[in-house]
């Protein structure tokens, strides 16, 4: 065979693995609006914010009103298998994993450990331990524990989780701001079409409700005031009177493999998800650190389309990345408009869970998921009266009907200039 042609049947053949659809046999999560589906349906088709109003009060300093959206979980008692304390956003993760690796009846004895990866992203891992850890340190003269570095290290949950299910594949993780989680799902799904691995335990997290990070956020000025009297319509995405984002905290998880593996493995019947991941795309603006480029974004949607193997028309619906920041919302709204036009529906649910940063990519792209599931979309929370300037078709007020719904995309753009894109859809 000539190089020629070698050449030409390799490409054929990276092609059409490229093209495999992945299926989502688990999905597990902690959010803001709760851990069960129904609380976390509940929630998201009614478009109801659980946004609340914190004071945050640091001595010398004036006191700070946020607008935070924070879950209700006990990290305390979560154990680790490596017998090291736990960050909170690292129990978090793990817990998000067991809750996804149950659903996928993915067990020791039903996959190869050697085959098993962990992609995971974070913002600031090991955040609430690091401001714990500088506060005792600098502001009470303790001494700093000796496994201090082991739970604020970037891949601390990455570790525990490989610990936990006994992977001895990639583990992986993804510090790329706001897309990280993103970033973490679409790199697993190309290691699986690769070769690489068989089935990956997939997603990220952030807990970065702690005194320094949240006032870090908040000398940005990309975080919302909580208005007096209704805290919960601080974030408002798309809003001609938005005023940036409200800081979340939580974590996703999914398992994620090709469906011959899965009937391989005698995986449980995907009865109630049939869900798969289609495509993705990921790239960089290359322009500011800060402020996102609307011609990044346009490239890294179409690549996701080409990824997946679809049109543009037939996405039926966008999660959008959504923070309700003016630079933000206006560079994503002329983004979706070049790609799109005004045919597709937007949804952005920050509004609704908070933003939860590194680990907002997977918890957007479960609501992706279940819009999927329900053929339905979710509302955009508190958005009264769009901003002019964005020609979209936002759902707003009440969820909509989505019957026959087969694509959904979700956005994750991210300081630095990282855009990541997934393209999910319903299993054939």
């Amino acid at each position: 065979m000539s190089s020629g042609a070698a050449h030409s049947v390799l490409a054929a053949s990276a092609e059409r693995a490229a093209s495999v659809p992945l299926r989502v046999s688990g999905i597990g999560f902690i959010t803001p609006i709760g851990r069960t589906v129904q609380a976390f349906d509940e929630a998201l088709f009614t478009g109801r914010s659980v946004v609340r109003a914190q004071t945050l009060a640091i001595e010398g300093m004036d006191p700070m009103s946020l607008a935070v959206a924070a879950c209700d979980f006990e990290s305390n008692g979560v154990r680790s298998t490596s017998r090291l304390p736990l960050d909170r956003g690292t129990a978090m993760a793990l817990s998000a994993a067991e809750d996804a690796a149950a659903q996928a009846g993915l067990g020791t004895d039903s996959v190869d450990p050697d085959r098993l990866g962990i992609f995971w992203g974070s913002g600031l891992a090991g955040a609430g331990s690091f401001d714990t850890t500088t506060s005792a340190l600098y502001g009470e003269h303790k001494r700093v524990r000796p496994t201090t570095v082991l739970t604020v290290m970037p891949n601390a949950a990455v570790a525990e989780l490989a610990l936990h299910f006994g992977a001895r594949g990639a583990a992986i993780a993804y510090a790329c701001a706001c897309a990280s989680s993103a970033v973490a799902i679409g790199e697993a799904m190309r290691a699986i079409r690769g070769g690489w691995i068989d089935v990956a335990i997939v997603g990220g997290h952030d807990a970065m409700l702690t005194p320094g990070v949240m006032a870090s956020w908040h000398a940005m000025r990309v975080m919302a005031p909580p208005p007096a009297g209704a805290p919960s319509s601080a974030c408002r995405p798309f809003s001609g009177d938005r005023a940036g984002f409200a800081i979340g905290e939580g974590a996703a998880a999914l398992v994620i493999e090709t469906e011959a593996h899965a009937l391989a493995r005698g995986a449980p019947a995907n009865e109630g998800a049939p869900f798969v991941l289609a495509g993705y795309a990921t790239n960089c603006d290359g322009t500011h650190i800060t402020n996102p480029d609307s011609a990044g974004q346009v490239r890294a949607m179409r690549a996701a389309l080409r990824d997946a193997g679809i049109a543009a028309s037939d996405i039926g619906h966008i999660n959008a990345h959504g923070t309700a920041t003016s630079a933000g919302d206006a560079a994503e709204a002329a983004s979706i408009r070049e790609v799109f036009g005004h045919a597709v529906p937007v949804s952005a649910t920050k509004a609704i869970h908070g933003h939860v940063l590194g680990g907002g990519g997977a918890i957007e792209l479960i609501a992706a998921l279940r819009a999927l599931a329900r053929e339905s979309l979710p509302p955009i929370a508190n958005l009264q009266t769009p901003d002019a300037a964005f020609d979209l078709d936002f759902v707003r007020g009440e969820a909509r009907e989505a019957r026959g719904i087969r694509y959904a995309m979700s956005n994750s753009f991210a300081f630095g200039g990282t855009n990541a894109v997934i393209v999910a859809g319903r299993a054939a």
